[in-house]
C-alpha cells in the first residue's frame, strides 16, 4: 500500500510539473482542486505543490466562489461581487468562474481576486491570459 501511495503522489507531482512547465511563460498559475481521493486530500495537494502548482482551497470555507448560478441570480458578475463584499464578515478571497472573455473583463473590472477560466477552449484561454480586456 505504501508503494502504491508513493507512486500515486509521484505521478501527481510529475504531471503537475509538466503542466506548470507548459505555462511557465504566461502570467498564470496552475492551481489544484479540492476534488481529491477521499482521505488523501492533504497528501495529493502536497504532491501538486511539489510539482509546482499552487494550492487552491482545502475546504469550502476558505474563500468565496462565484459560479454561473450566482452570477445569474445576482444579475451579473459586478453585482455578485458587490453583494458578497457587503456581506462577508471578514476579508475572504473572491473567485469568479468565467466562461467567456466578456466575463473575464467584467471580473477584472470589479476586482475579483481570482478568475477561473472554466470550460474555455484553449485559444480563448490564451486570449484571456495574455490580453483579457482587448478581445
Amino acid at each position: 500500500m505504501a508503494l502504491n501511495l508513493a507512486m500515486r503522489l509521484s505521478g501527481i507531482a510529475t504531471m503537475t510539473s509538466q503542466y506548470v512547465e507548459k505555462i511557465a511563460d504566461l502570467p498564470a498559475q496552475l492551481v489544484d482542486t479540492r476534488k481529491t481521493t477521499p482521505g488523501l486530500r492533504i497528501l495529493e495537494k502536497y504532491a501538486a505543490q511539489v510539482g509546482g502548482a499552487m494550492n487552491h482551497r482545502m475546504g469550502l470555507d476558505d474563500g468565496v466562489m462565484i459560479k454561473d448560478n450566482h452570477i445569474a441570480a445576482a444579475g451579473g458578475i459586478g453585482q455578485a461581487i458587490a453583494q458578497i463584499r457587503s456581506r462577508i464578515p471578514y476579508p475572504l478571497t473572491i473567485e469568479v468562474e468565467t466562461e467567456t472573455l466578456d466575463q473575464v473583463a467584467e471580473a477584472l473590472q470589479h476586482g475579483a481576486d481570482i478568475i477561473m477560466l472554466d470550460n474555455m477552449p484553449l485559444d480563448m484561454m490564451q486570449i484571456a491570459v495574455k490580453n483579457p480586456v482587448n478581445k
